[in-house]
């Protein structure tokens, strides 16, 4: 069970990569703060609640890749358009594992809604899991940093 509370957080840190590097065809998201809330649904609950400053430099890495960087993903069908998204493909991380991911969603330039199912092996057994992430733009500027 310990490899499964590890594992779990690289699990949702894919979930969040899915909007992300489906996006980037199209950088479709305004520069500012963004609040993120991520829920993984199985195959252990966790749900997480984040703000992140995304300036107009950081827009396209924001957009195209896991936001923990320990991932490189691999999405042959990509689709962005008319404000819906479909995103199916593989992520590695540095160790070789890898985690198959397929993706639906919509977006604006101020909000997005995506789901993503996932595939992976924990020590040789078969491991699937469910998960999504709201997101909205809430301001030019975190509420923490303009505190400090």
């Amino acid at each position: 069970m310990r490899g499964m509370k590890t594992l779990t957080p690289a699990l949702l840190a894919l979930v969040l990569a899915a909007p992300a590097a489906a996006m980037a065809a199209e950088p479709i998201i305004e520069p500012g703060c963004w609040e993120s809330t991520n829920k993984v649904t199985s195959p252990i609950r966790t749900t997480s609640t984040n703000q992140r400053m995304i300036t107009p430099t950081d827009v396209d890495r924001f957009l195209t890749g896991p936001i923990n960087h320990h991932y490189t993903c691999d999405y042959p069908t990509h689709r962005v358009a008319e404000g819906k998204l479909v995103m199916k493909g593989v992520c590695t991380d540095s160790k070789g594992r890898q985690v198959k991911i397929a993706t639906h969603g919509t977006y604006t330039r101020t909000s997005f809604h995506v789901e993503a199912d996932f595939a992976t092996k924990l020590l040789g057994i078969p491991m699937s899991g469910h998960g999504w992430t709201d997101a909205k733009r809430i301001g030019d500027a975190c509420p923490a940093a303009e505190a400090k």
